[in-house]
């Protein structure tokens, strides 16, 4: 098999972009990444987009096939990968294994989603819910944050948990956030908070006060509320692929997939072993951990899927950084913050970097490979050498993970 380098990367800002399209904003990442590994004269053999809904939010369904002819890629061979919130990184998989089978030399992959324009209320929503199973859930309305707060709930309880180290994952990721100028949220909490009394909406003692406020917090899917939850977010990121021998050719400081894994688990949340494992990702990471000869304490950084703020201290434990039960607290004493034990989200993550469902399983490994090239600006981690992905599909019935380490 041939090991795959990462020899390009781009990324468009997450937000709310009123004035790019998707195909904009899928062309926009491909194109720089495309100039940051130096092959805009090369031919590429293969290109793959991962975007879930673009027929529902869009009216488009041929994305690939149209991007390869929008950004002058003809005769590439195009494939649009749906996995849902996880198409990217089955679109990353994709890429490694075209490379890692010796079917393609040069590859492309993008993921991209345009959602911020669509005003009928609750339309994001249903459309990720048709992830859930049709009769045992979708119907009882059942709902991706309406499974967050049971997940929550149980994991406050299970474990002693208190929804205030919830709230300081998400303080943390706000604070990474700020320091991202690609993110949806370039604002930390506190000055959200100061805004708020500004206006004289109220006056609070401290951040976890302020997060508790029926009306500039509310509850979401209790025990959840606004500021636990990620925003709707357009946006895109883009990987440019080869094989690891020819990579030097293409940049000095090529970044190597040493390790990718994906499982699944029971569709049906309430029919899985345990509410608050996630059986999949244990799973998926360590056939990443064992394809690349590594183990949790060798990881430098992560970016983990925290659509739900829950979900970051849920995956910390299994994906092998804290013991069960032990992530929420870990977050909490600030062993995730960047500078700590196993920095998590320096990006923002999903809450405040954005989550443009296609693009965020290859914004991940963008945001992990600016800081193994130690390109991160100010929320660089010291000397990052390996770093680790979960990209989260369904509500955790199809997980991938995607380790990278410095060649």
């Amino acid at each position: 098999m041939n090991k795959v380098a990462i020899v390009g990367v781009g990324h468009t800002k997450f937000g709310k972009l009123q004035d790019k399209g998707l195909m904009d904003l899928l062309s926009d990442a491909s194109l720089e990444a495309i100039q940051d590994s130096n092959t805009s004269d090369k031919n590429f053999d293969s290109v793959y987009v991962g975007a879930m809904s673009p027929s529902a939010f869009n009216n488009l369904s041929g994305v690939a096939s149209a991007l390869v002819d929008k950004i002058g890629l003809i005769p590439a061979a195009a494939d649009h990968i749906k996995n849902g919130p996880a198409s990217g990184g089955s679109a990353v998989k994709a890429g490694f294994q075209a490379i890692a089978s010796g079917m393609s030399d040069l590859v492309l992959v993008v993921g991209g989603e345009k959602m911020t324009h669509i005003t009928t209320p609750g339309y994001v929503t249903a459309n990720v819910a048709t992830l859930t199973h049709p009769e045992a859930e979708r119907r009882h309305g059942a709902s991706l944050p309406s499974f967050a707060g049971l997940l929550t709930r149980a994991y406050l309880e299970k474990y002693d948990a208190k929804l205030e180290w919830i709230s300081d994952i998400a303080i943390k990721n706000h604070k990474n956030g700020a320091l991202n100028p690609n993110a949806h949220f370039q604002r930390t909490i506190e000055s959200f908070m100061e805004s708020a009394m500004k206006k004289g909406k109220g006056t609070w003692e401290n951040l976890h006060e302020f997060l508790n406020d029926d009306k500039t917090n509310p509850i979401i899917a209790d025990p959840l509320r606004l500021f636990h939850v990620c925003p709707i977010s357009d946006g895109a990121a883009a990987l440019v692929l080869c094989n690891a021998e020819e990579a030097k050719k293409y940049c000095d400081t090529p970044i190597l997939i040493s390790g990718i894994g994906q499982a699944t688990d029971t569709q049906i949340v309430f029919e899985r072993e345990e509410l608050t494992t996630l059986k999949a990702l244990r799973i998926c990471s360590n056939q990443a951990y064992k394809m690349a000869h590594k183990s949790p304490k060798d990881m430098d950084v992560a970016e983990l899927h925290d659509a739900f703020e829950i979900l970051e201290a849920v995956q910390s434990e299994d994906i092998g950084f804290f013991q069960k039960g032990e992530g929420a607290k870990a977050a909490h004493e600030g062993l995730t913050e960047i500078g700590g034990k196993i920095p998590i989200n320096p990006s923002g993550g999903l809450k405040a970097r954005g989550h443009p469902l296609g693009a965020t399983g290859v914004a991940q490994v963008v945001e992990l490979v600016w800081q193994l090239r130690g390109e991160a600006g100010k929320r660089q981690v010291d000397n990052a050498k390996t770093g680790i992905t979960c990209n989260f599909g369904g509500f955790g019935n199809n997980i991938l993970s995607i380790l990278v380490e410095r060649m």
